[in-house]
């Protein structure tokens, strides 16, 4: 089993409502009512930096094509290497659908 750093109560349940949520506009409605419009371009901006390090393109085009900065290409970067693999089990539970 998974020991996760932010593992509590509050936690569980705001993943749980995450999970709950069936379809992208429910999933709009919720981000959109939980973070602000820069939390979500970010995140979204790290999925597909993800992908694309994932896809074996370099760090400075990565950057150029994302205008994500080369800090947040190198930090996801580790999370690839030596991270919990959260981005590799979503990529690939994705890679078909784009």
């Amino acid at each position: 089993m998974f020991d996760s750093k932010i593992k509590s109560p509050e936690a569980d349940r705001l993943f749980e409502a995450i999970l709950s949520l069936e379809t992208t506009e429910e999933c709009y409605r919720f981000f959109e009512d939980i973070c602000t419009i820069r939390e979500i371009r970010d995140i979204a901006q790290r999925l597909e930096v993800a992908a694309m390090l994932s896809g074996g393109e370099t760090v400075a085009a990565i950057a150029s094509k994302t205008g994500a900065s080369t800090t947040t290409v190198s930090r996801v970067n580790r999370c690839l290497r030596y991270g919990t693999n959260g981005y590799k089990i979503a990529l690939e539970r994705t890679s078909n659908k784009n």
